[in-house]
């Protein structure tokens, strides 16, 4: 039966592969540069090595008529597979493991899977949509300025703490041991933001600021930092 298995996702990788180089199926990412969203699914894509065109969203065309049929709650990512059309990230991540199977996001050991999940959560949840550009604006305009960025710190800090409990035992060279899988997926985008546009003080996080270190070594990452897209300013 394992071998059966084996085989079977060995085709669907091969099919799989060999569709998207030959152009029968191509990707398209509906994508923001400063999306951590988007920064996710851009890491997913480029360690699974599929191709894909990204498509920038100008300021506004999120709210657009023809923008909503592909997702209703105006959000990118959307990821365009052929006739199937996936919003969400989170969403986005599973379609691609199950659809392309080659670089698994995910451990085979059930445990590991369920950390990953839990640490996807976290970020996904109780982080990042509380540091959401139409969040902030709200809070900028209702209260003051200074707020929203002890806001933003207050909350990413909580999580961080979580975070840094949730995966102390279970951590290696990135979150849940040697190999990248779906936890770090999520972290380094949230971890890239806290330090660049928050200024979190990372000392009381070193665990996560060593892991912080350690995404900024692989290609796959750093070819999916927002700095580095099209649409991304220029200066």
């Amino acid at each position: 039966m394992i071998t059966i298995t084996n085989d079977k996702m060995e085709a669907q990788e091969v099919e799989a592969q060999a569709a998207t180089e030959s152009g029968q199926q191509q990707l398209k990412l509906y994508s923001y540069w400063m999306s951590s969203c988007s920064f996710r699914v851009r890491i997913a894509l480029n360690l699974k090595g599929l191709k894909y065109e990204y498509k920038a969203l100008v300021k506004g065309e999120q709210f657009s008529p023809e923008f909503r049929k592909l997702n209703p709650m105006g959000y990118v990512p959307v990821l365009v597979d052929g006739d199937t059309v996936v919003a969400d990230s989170f969403a986005i991540l599973l379609y691609l493991e199950e659809k392309y199977p080659q670089h698994p996001l995910l451990p085979p050991d059930l445990q590991k899977k369920a950390i990953n999940y839990q640490a996807a959560n976290i970020v996904s949840s109780s982080i990042q949509p509380l540091q959401n550009l139409t969040v902030l604006k709200y809070i900028e305009e209702k209260v003051r300025s200074v707020e929203k960025l002890e806001w933003v710190q207050f909350h990413i800090g909580k999580g961080f703490l979580a975070l840094e409990e949730l995966l102390n035992n279970h951590a290696g060279k990135y979150a849940t041991g040697d190999e990248v899988y779906m936890a770090d997926l999520f972290l380094a985008p949230q971890l890239c933001a806290a330090i660049t546009r928050f200024q979190l003080d990372m000392t009381q996080f070193p665990l996560l600021a060593r892991l912080h270190e350690a995404y900024n070594k692989i290609p796959a990452f750093l070819d999916a930092l927002p700095e580095k897209q099209p649409d991304a300013p220029s200066s």
